[in-house]
């Protein structure tokens, strides 16, 4: 599905069906993402490859990796922010920060601890659109939409022009992968399907031109591997 900043989809990360997502934030749960067309390992018999989701990292403070993402921001736009744990940490430096995300029990968790969040999505208008000086896709985010090269240009419009766009890539570096997919829990309930997208640091070049953007540094921590893009000038 492609997207454009005047629509979305109705499904999103973890909605809809069981509600897995907004389940597993609740009581910080495994998730697993996983391919509409495939069955889910059980929760006995995933091995290291199916990588699940542990909900209590999202809602945690953040760690020394995530932290280096902050690095040299005055302001922060967290897209995808879930229980803000970035958020947090922005707001700990002392950075105008917003945490958006289209879950509304991640949001309602944020915003109960006080961290200034948003229900949305980043296709929707946006405060202070321009003049962000870093907007944030971790998590896998770059996922969000199944449209990598949409997601960046439209990234690239919410940041300043010397602003930069931060993406945590996915462990396979050559990795591009479009496909629809489902998000199930621990205990077996599925969300609704949403298109969805894994892209390494390689396959990032390519969705970084498309939008405008170039990647301008490229650092790992933990085993965790995180690009700057920037405006192509």
């Amino acid at each position: 599905m492609t997207l454009t900043a005047d629509t979305h989809p109705i499904a999103t990360f973890g909605s809809g069906g069981g509600e897995p997502y907004a389940r597993a934030l609740r009581r910080e749960g495994l998730l697993q993402l996983v391919r509409a067309d495939a069955t889910p390992a059980p929760t006995t018999e995933r091995t290291s490859d199916d990588e699940p989701f542990d909900v209590a990292r999202w809602s945690a403070a953040a760690d020394a990796a995530d932290l280096t993402t902050l690095d040299g921001a005055g302001s922060v736009l967290d897209i995808g922010c879930g229980p803000a744990r970035m958020v947090r940490a922005a707001v700990a430096r002392g950075l105008h920060v917003l945490g958006i995300d289209v879950s509304e029990t991640a949001v309602a968790m944020a915003a109960d601890a006080g961290l200034p969040v948003a229900a949305g999505s980043v296709f929707d208008p946006l405060e202070d659109e321009g003049r962000w000086d870093v907007a944030l896709l971790l998590d896998g985010n770059i996922g969000i939409g199944g449209d990598p090269s949409v997601l960046l240009a439209r990234c690239a419009e919410v940041v300043a022009t010397d602003g930069s766009v931060v993406v945590e890539t996915a462990p396979d570096a050559g990795v591009d992968d479009v496909y629809d997919a489902q998000v199930v829990d621990d205990q077996g309930l599925s969300s609704a399907t949403f298109p969805w997208a894994e892209v390494g640091r390689e396959a990032l070049h390519v969705h970084a031109r498309a939008a405008g953007l170039r990647v301008a540094q490229t650092w790992s921590v933990d085993s965790r591997t995180f690009c700057r893009l920037v405006h192509t000038r």
